[in-house]
């Protein structure tokens, strides 16, 4: 435990020596704003470090309970395959519960986000992290990724991605029959209680779906508003979405930048145009680029209203800034439809009724739900349904990197 931690208290001495550089490298990447890479995509980095550091302190790796001395051991070699859209936030979040956990780790970063992996790597050795523990191999999903994952030196893989390429990585894994923990899609319900504080909490509601050019698994694209409400709500989103400076993310006062591909712009331009033919009302942004921007990948911000739990651009996950608006008749209806998903990966719940709005919460079929926009460390992040199993964050990121062993003959504790 004690080399653990003073190697961790290192890493995070070097970290903050490069901070600059990663926020540089995730902007030149993935075109996230200077503000956001060097801000919130750093800070959760730092985050998912300092709290590996304070679990790991008084995790309780052997326990007697009874007769039993139960003993929680590193499982061996961890595969870990993350995507590019919070580049830092992905693998520190795997990263450094495993290393806190005793394993050692062979990372690969997606194609479209290495250069902040390589800086990453670059600190583990400054910090002095022993040669062979972390070891970085870049290159596609579809060979590096199916090597990592069909490997038998490979004890247990994480992977965050896609529905689909969790499910080939668990295809690859079950011929060794490894520990598979995915973190995947994401069709996220934020249900807006019916009190004064609505129009304020939409308007939340769509700065966080703009964040990030909208490339988060958790990010809450289906608005749930009182159906007698839904004129408040449209003019409340229409409102904060034209309000969202797209452009330059070099440029300090610029909010979205634009999204990492144009395979992903391609594809975030499909569901806009699905959209208006599926009938939903287009309140703001729409097809094309923003005006004044004629290259680059970005896209409007777009908020749809009047949209139904049927249609595609409802029930499948869009990884770009477009959010749809349904309208509910009383909760159990809202939650009815916050439920009729394929995904489950996280939720929110807006409402000046605090009781409430926890109420709501409990009854969403999600791994985390967020109660007027609460955050936490320490709580625990993952999917149900098909958007993955395990769960990582705070200690309960440890365990997908630990075995449980029991030994069976010790004497009761007196």
């Amino acid at each position: 435990r004690e080399e653990r931690l003073t190697v961790l208290e290192r890493i995070l001495e070097e970290y903050n020596k490069r901070i600059d550089d990663l926020g540089a490298a995730i902007t030149e990447e993935m075109g996230a704003p200077a503000s956001l890479a060097g801000g919130f995509h750093i800070q959760l980095g730092l985050g998912h470090l300092t709290t590996a550091i304070e679990v790991l302190k008084t995790f309780e790796f052997e326990e007697l309970r009874g007769g039993s001395l139960i003993v929680k051991e590193p499982i061996g070699v961890c595969g870990m395959i993350t995507p590019w859209n919070w580049p830092i936030n992905q693998v520190t979040v795997k990263v450094f519960p495993a290393l806190a956990s005793g394993c050692t780790i062979v990372l690969k970063p997606s194609q479209e986000s290495h250069y902040s992996a390589n800086i990453l790597t670059e600190i583990f050795d400054a910090a002095g992290v022993p040669a062979g523990v972390f070891n970085l191999v870049q290159g596609r999903g579809s060979v590096v990724g199916e090597a990592i994952a069909s490997h038998p030196g490979v004890d247990m893989v994480s992977i965050t991605g896609s529905e689909s390429a969790g499910v080939q990585v668990a295809i690859n894994a079950a011929t060794s029959v490894k520990r598979v923990c995915q973190e995947l899609g994401g069709k996220s319900a934020h249900i807006i209680l019916d009190d004064d504080q609505l129009a304020a909490n939409v308007a939340g509601g769509v700065s966080g779906v703009m964040m990030n050019s909208g490339q988060t698994c958790s990010a809450s694209t289906r608005m749930l508003v009182p159906a007698s409400r839904m004129d408040d709500a449209i003019a409340a989103a229409s409102e904060a979405a034209n309000q969202v400076s797209v452009g330059d993310p070099a440029d300090a006062a610029i909010a979205m930048g634009p999204v990492v591909s144009a395979k992903q712009f391609d594809s975030v331009q499909g569901y806009i145009e699905t959209g208006i033919d599926e009938g939903a009302t287009l309140v703001a942004g729409g097809p094309g680029r923003p005006e004044g921007l004629e290259q680059g990948f970005y896209v409007k911000p777009t908020v749809f209203a009047n949209v139904t739990n049927d249609m595609v651009i409802a029930r499948e996950e869009i990884f770009g800034p477009v959010l749809c608006i349904l309208g509910y008749e009383d909760l159990d209806h809202a939650v009815d439809i916050a439920n009729d998903s394929d995904f489950g990966l996280a939720g929110n719940v807006s409402g000046a009724d605090l009781e409430q709005a926890r109420q709501v919460a409990r009854r969403i079929r999600a791994g985390a739900i967020y109660v007027n926009n609460g955050f936490d460390f320490h709580a625990p992040f993952g999917g149900y349904k098909r958007s993955g199993n395990g769960r990582e964050w705070g200690e309960f990121g440890f365990h997908e990197y630990l075995e449980i062993k029991s030994i069976v003959g010790y004497e009761p504790q007196e």
